[in-house]
């Protein structure tokens, strides 16, 4: 069996551990260069070849530094490329379609951005040669006879020309400066600024400063700047994060125009109902992260989708999860019934242009309640009152009750590992029953030595909700603990945050647009309407079916159930189950379809 050796250098440190990995690897004791010093870092180095995949020096290895991964007996190919001895490999490459929308899905730290860095030129495969110069002769060889040898032959010639949306856009207002108009028309190669600039409703921030824009809006400008490009293939890297359900939407209109036009577009989405209203296609990712990541054939979307849900690629013969996802259907009516942990009465918040008011409501034991609506609407405010950390203008909000919030954007400023983090902010750290239903759940075992600063944001997500659910608390606020996750890890979320408010016999109040991670989480449910940026109104917390329907109703959206998984899909505009749904009222089924 091949295999694949890996050393995360951030987290060795040999000058501590005296190299306990080479002290009682057996095939150095018997003579073996099987793991060796670099001369360079003084940090160990495996051999592959020499390797027997005992695992002892992964157990011996106080800092989790190695790993040693035995690669699916069905991957006979070579890498496509690896970053050096002992790190990650990709193995396939995606195919693109003239005039469709490919979707990338997989779990984050697997290659997908590698894969995008490769198709824009900023990366040369090596194929697995990394002591070896990377050249594009070599790359227009490998791929002779497929239609990736014509694309790196234009790309290495210049031929090609590429629009590309960076995943973390948070960082825009530290590129750009200035007003949003002229960066947009700046970009305006299509000659459609304003049919974007509607379809993605943009024109009220048009004369704002980038600096001074939420994190949705900067989703929306970079999706916008990436659009308007004149480009032969265009790169989208998780478009959704911080939109609202109405704006992802939105968004894959503008996608699919690309597509309609015979463009190219590679996405990467973990918000399944999205990629799925969005793609044509799907290439499904599996590996270990960190470690290694193949690309699957290429999938219609449905089927791709089902295969991610079912955890098993029958054309591969690899199943990619233990346990397929599963997704209730509860009857539509029933609501469980327990104790309250506290009660409110109306409440509402004045500001000099925005107004939120809050039905009465009250907050069961046991029970997880999603409150979703357009953005600007004041679900933040609503978080922030209940929290305690807003006042409201009039109404009453019970203070007797331990309310632990997680707010929507997370402060980064801390000086320090994950472990210093959560020696200081989580409560029960170390222990066993933090162990086993925070820290692992959460993955937060593999990054105790990553400083905080250098976190990316699905991992400094899942730290900041993991700290948060460790409080000894009645409530847990969670302000949209989705954004940066992929599909496993919010599932992981979902199951933690189930398991200790059930055990606990508290109730969580989470603020998501994620309509599969809401349908997955939810008992109970908050609909936030009005306009936004002006008036907002919350109900009360209400059956699942119920609060879907008049939200959906509201945005004019449809789902249906797919009738192999379960999962919720979005309809086409004007499709039949869109017409008809529509006529009676269920914009949202949650019972199977006839």
């Amino acid at each position: 069996m091949s295999r694949i050796a890996i050393i995360e250098k951030d987290k060795c440190q040999p000058q501590k551990c005296n190299y306990q990995c080479i002290e009682y690897c057996p095939g150095v004791r018997m003579q073996e260069d099987t793991i060796v010093v670099s001369e360079d870092d003084k940090k160990p180095v495996i051999s592959e070849e020499l390797c027997s995949g005992c695992g002892i020096c992964t157990n011996r290895c106080v800092f989790n530094a190695i790993s040693i991964i035995n690669l699916p007996e069905t991957l006979d190919e070579d890498p496509v490329h690896r970053f050096g001895q002992n790190s990650f490999e990709l193995f396939g490459m995606p195919t693109i379609n003239e005039g469709s929308v490919v979707g990338l899905l997989g779990p984050n730290g697997i290659g997908k951005s590698t894969i995008l860095n490769i198709l824009s030129g900023q990366i040369i495969p090596n194929f697995g040669h990394y002591d070896e110069e990377a050249t594009w002769d070599n790359v227009i060889d490998h791929f002779k006879g497929s239609q990736l040898q014509n694309y790196f032959k234009k790309l290495s010639q210049n031929e090609i020309k590429l629009a590309y949306k960076p995943q973390m856009v948070d960082v825009l207002p530290k590129v750009v400066k200035g007003e949003v108009r002229p960066l947009l028309e700046s970009v305006d190669e299509r000659n459609k600024l304003d049919d974007v600039v509607e379809k993605l409703e943009l024109s009220k921030i048009m004369d704002r400063e980038v600096k001074n824009l939420s994190g949705g809006e900067l989703q929306r400008i970079s999706i916008a700047a990436a659009v308007l490009k004149d480009a032969d293939f265009y790169y989208i890297d998780e478009p959704t994060s911080w939109l609202d359900v109405k704006q992802r939407l939105n968004t894959i209109e503008v996608i699919r125009d690309l597509a309609s036009e015979k463009r190219n577009v590679l996405v990467i989405e973990h918000d399944l109902a999205t990629l799925d209203a969005m793609s044509d296609y799907i290439h499904v990712m599996y590996g270990q992260e960190g470690g290694f990541g193949v690309v699957s054939k290429l999938r219609g979307v449905r089927v791709g989708i089902n295969a991610y849900v079912n955890g098993f690629l029958n054309e591969e013969n690899v199943r990619i999860r233990s346990q397929p996802i599963e997704f209730e259907i509860r009857p539509p009516n029933q609501l469980i019934e327990s104790e309250i942990i506290t009660q409110y009465t109306d409440f509402d918040k004045k500001y000099p242009s925005f107004e939120i008011n809050v039905d009465a409501g009250e907050i069961p034991q046991s029970q997880v309640i999603t409150a979703f609506g357009p953005n600007g609407i004041g679900k933040t405010t609503y978080a922030k009152m209940l929290a305690g950390i807003t006042k409201p203008d009039s109404g009453e909000v019970e203070d007797e009750v331990e309310i632990a919030y997680k707010p929507q954007y997370i402060n980064t400023d801390f000086q320090g590992s994950v472990q210093d983090f959560l020696y200081m902010n989580a409560q029960g750290y170390g222990t066993p029953l933090f162990n086993s239903d925070i820290l692992k759940p959460f993955d937060l075992d593999k990054i105790l030595d990553k400083h905080v600063a250098k976190l990316s944001g699905g991992e400094l997500q899942r730290l900041a909700t993991a700290a948060t659910l460790s409080q000894d608390a009645d409530i847990y606020l969670l302000d949209e603990p989705t954004a940066f996750l992929d599909v496993e890890q919010r599932l992981k979320v979902a199951k933690a945050i189930k398991h200790i408010i059930t055990r606990d016999d508290k109730s969580a109040i989470i603020v998501d647009h994620d309509i599969v991670f809401i349908d997955y989480v939810s008992d109970r449910a908050m609909v936030f309407y009005g306009t936004p940026g002006e008036h907002g109104h919350a109900t009360a917390p209400i059956n699942l079916r119920d609060a879907m329907n008049k939200f959906l109703s509201d945005v004019e959206i449809t789902f249906r159930r797919d009738k192999e998984t379960n999962r919720p899909r979005v309809n086409k505009h004007d499709s039949f189950l869109d017409r008809e749904q529509k006529e009676k009222g269920e914009y949202y089924y949650l019972e199977e379809e006839p």
